[in-house]
């Protein structure tokens, strides 16, 4: 499996959507400063994600929310929506 999630930073009030085959280690690493993107806002909570059977079809969902670029959208997908 393979899963899109959405990622939270109280401290810059801001989400972060990505994809990854164990979100469990993504996180680990979003929060341990290894991702450039992600690095200056830590730590970043979990906040929502959703399984694919293929890493194409979780990729096309993180571009998909990334192109939306709408921080109502997201948390409306994050209240249960997704």
């Amino acid at each position: 499996m393979y899963y899109s999630y959405i990622l939270y930073s109280e401290k810059c009030k801001r989400h972060y959507i990505g994809y990854s085959e164990n979100i469990d280690v993504r996180l680990e690493k979003h929060n341990e400063g290894l991702v450039t993107a992600t690095r200056n806002c830590r730590p970043y909570i979990l906040k929502a994600f959703k399984a694919f059977e293929t890493k194409i079809e979780a990729r096309k969902e993180e571009i998909r929310l990334k192109k939306a670029k709408s921080s109502k959208y997201l948390n409306w997908l994050i209240e249960g929506n997704w």
